[in-house]
């Protein structure tokens, strides 16, 4: 297909879009816990979606940040209160406990915890019941699950705050190798997807050579730390990526984008035909059904806890073509983007 007198080859969309359980099924369970993850298998995903980050010790541990406070009981554990601190990730301040500063031993005392229960009291109700797991735990799990559910399911590993750790002398880049190659996920036997805010670790990891693609997540505001930490002021913003020019450049360094649904909800967005003029497939994260998560004209009502009309920004979603989405809800997410 030509753009702007260039001629790219087009991305095939899916039928229907890869359906990720987003750090398992945390609209039910505690997020990247053990049954978070059993739940959404049993559910049908095509893929979950973990966050890795690593320990002092040098073991990759699944959580959404490397500050733990909201998602753990370390706060509850007396011999850690002197681990609590303040630091910059990412250029921010910010306080709490960070799994740099523990051994995997010590990580292994603390249980999960919903990080939201305002929002989902139910899942609240498995705080303390389950430890953190390891990525190699979590690649066991899914090839069982591939064999026990009796269908292929994929992995999208999500390399967090890859940069802080670099500088802080635990380059993740070497450590998920290990991790993938030791659990036999880096020939392609099970399908992997790589992503992450920072471009530079995803060119990194693929020259490992690892058999994956690699995806790279555009927020709706901001700039890619990797890039601020270089130039500063003149790094580029999220939103230059998703422009013509941007895209072009992204064509041939990366497999696709994950976007903000947010920027695909405005009117006229063409980043998903445009990306895929390019070769480049289009994930957008994430579906949530609860009105604090969803676009302003589907919500319902004032209870920020209470589903709104979550189906029909999800068609609008699934309507502009996109390739694949991440779900909180894994049960919902099938019913309607396969439905």
């Amino acid at each position: 297909m030509p753009v702007n007198g260039v001629l790219y080859a087009v991305s095939v969309p899916r039928k229907t879009p890869l359906i990720i359980g987003h750090r398992g099924a945390p609209g039910y369970r505690p997020e990247h816990s053990r049954s978070s993850y059993e739940l959404a298998f049993a559910m049908g995903v095509d893929a979950v979606e973990p966050d890795v980050v690593a320990t002092k010790d040098g073991v990759l541990v699944i959580r959404h940040e490397n500050e733990i406070s909201g998602t753990t009981d370390v706060a509850r554990h007396p011999e850690f209160a002197d681990r609590r601190t303040t630091k910059r990730i990412d250029g921010q301040p910010l306080t709490g406990w960070f799994t740099e500063d523990f051994t995997w031993d010590e990580l292994a005392s603390l249980r999960t915890r919903e990080r939201l229960p305002g929002i989902r009291a139910s899942s609240a109700s498995f705080d303390g019941l389950q430890p953190i797991l390891r990525l190699p735990d979590l690649l066991a799990m899914i090839r069982r699950a591939s064999v026990e559910h009796g269908r292929e399911i994929g992995m999208v590993l999500e390399v967090k705050h890859a940069t802080h750790f670099q500088q802080i002398d635990l380059d993740l880049v070497p450590l998920i190798e290990r991790d993938l190659r030791a659990g036999g996920w880096a020939e392609g036997e099970l399908p992997l997807i790589v992503e992450s805010f920072e471009q530079s670790v995803l060119a990194r990891l693929r020259d490992t050579g690892i058999a994956a693609s690699f995806v790279f997540l555009i927020e709706a505001s901001g700039r890619p730390f990797d890039l601020v930490s270089q130039q500063g002021r003149a790094a580029r913003d999220y939103a230059w990526f998703v422009t013509p020019e941007g895209l072009d450049g992204l064509r041939g360094e990366v497999d696709g984008v994950s976007v903000d649904k947010a920027m695909l909800l405005r009117p006229g967005s063409t980043i998903v035909p445009d990306a895929h003029a390019r070769g480049l497939r289009v994930f957008t994260w994430t579906c949530r059904p609860e009105n604090r998560f969803l676009s302003a004209p589907f919500r319902m009502g004032r209870a920020k806890a209470a589903f709104g009309d979550y189906e029909a920004e999800w068609r609008v979603l699934a309507d502009a073509g996109v390739d694949g989405v991440f779900v909180d809800h894994p049960d919902l997410g099938v019913a309607l983007f396969r439905g």
